[in-house]
């Protein structure tokens, strides 16, 4: 039996990149996913229990990974910590943010 994975997906203010991947990637079999942001007025908080909750934390610039392991490192111990290096530059569900993120996680999941 395939054990569902659980995927955290991380941008600045949870507004456009990670709730797009959320989206995206909600209807994977075997795959439970969310989003937060590492932004005080995030609209999801990245938290301490989002971060233990997942098997792989999928972040979207390098900065976000700084960030994280700065404040939340004996969290991160379970999980791996992907940089997918996608600026904010997207609007929510840009057909180029899907496709991005189609081709750069997608080999994550596997």
């Amino acid at each position: 039996m395939r054990r569902t994975r659980r995927v955290l997906f991380v941008c600045s203010r949870n507004r456009l990149r990670s709730p797009t991947a959320e989206q995206v990637f909600s209807h994977w079999p075997d795959l439970e996913v969310a989003s937060a942001g590492t932004d005080a007025a995030a609209d999801e908080p990245v938290s301490a229990e989002w971060l233990a909750w997942a098997d792989l934390i999928v972040v979207m610039e390098n900065r976000h990974r700084a960030l994280l392991q700065r404040r939340f490192r004996a969290s991160l111990r379970h999980a791996r910590l992907v940089c997918l290096d996608i600026p904010d530059v997207y609007g929510f569900m840009d057909p180029d943010l899907v496709r991005l993120l189609r081709a750069r996680v997608t080999p994550h999941l596997r």
